[in-house]
């Protein structure tokens, strides 16, 4: 249950559509709902902007669909993260509307688009990163963002990321994602004047550590304004994005 929601139930009644008891049995599950095996967090919309998502590895694709069922009942959007092929096949059979991205390995269950404010760029060093790219990607989008993409364009060829100055200098807030040696947020850190979140993957070769190497080197950063999340969360990445750009646009 978010902000808005809270507001149309206390418009209701107020206005005399709804009566108390009625409103107290909506508001009982508030701050979370307990599935025994899951403590649903409905209360997180209002407390952090965005609604609990889903972290499936961990859990049995029964578990999650239950626990997307009952998000769902209050929010769009719906996010369900590091999903496999059975989870999408689980929440299909369950008949709930969504879309799976098999690719950032995301389902998002009662997909809608509000309207996307400012502007998040997600910038990927190699065909490679996509993965976690993508998923920092649509998160964003799901988050009401717009986002722009600008994909392998890392520091093995850096004219293919200048041919990007422009759209970098006007991003609010920009998602640099990187494996091997993780350099590509540290340049873009030097050329713009904008909030650069790194996330390490765990792309690369032996001594790349499964992306040890990247999130040091990104945490050494001698660029300012980087920060790093964990290594292959773009999840993670596009929720700081999301809370930068709607800070930002409400501002503007």
């Amino acid at each position: 249950m978010d902000r808005n929601a809270i507001r149309r139930l206390l418009e209701e009644v107020q206005a005399g559509r709804l009566d108390v008891e009625a409103a107290a049995a909506r508001l009982r599950r508030l701050p979370y709902e307990d599935l025994r095996f899951a403590k649903v967090d409905h209360h997180r919309a209002l407390r952090g902007g965005a609604a609990e998502a889903v972290f499936c590895p961990g859990k049995s694709p029964g578990q999650v669909v239950a626990i997307v069922r009952r998000l769902a009942e209050h929010h769009a959007n719906v996010l369900a993260t590091r999903a496999g092929a059975d989870v999408a096949a689980a929440v299909a059979a369950a008949g709930l509307p969504h879309v799976y991205h098999a690719e950032a390995r995301l389902v998002v269950v009662r997909p809608a688009r509000g309207e996307a404010v400012g502007l998040v760029a997600v910038a990927a060093a190699g065909t490679a990163d996509l993965p976690v790219a993508e998923e920092a990607a649509l998160v964003a989008e799901a988050l009401d963002n717009r986002v722009e993409r600008v994909y392998d364009c890392g520091v093995a060829g850096l004219h293919r990321l200048l041919d990007h100055y422009d759209l970098l200098a006007e991003a609010n807030a920009i998602v640099a994602v990187a494996g091997m040696e993780g350099a590509l947020p540290s340049v873009i850190g030097g050329l713009v004047d904008r909030p650069v979140i790194a996330v390490p993957t765990s792309v690369g070769y032996g001594a790349s550590l499964g992306g040890l190497a990247a999130l040091l080197a990104m945490l050494n950063s001698c660029a300012p304004g980087v920060s790093v999340v964990n290594i292959d969360n773009g999840y993670g990445a596009a929720h700081q994005a999301s809370q930068i750009n709607h800070l930002v646009a409400k501002v503007r």
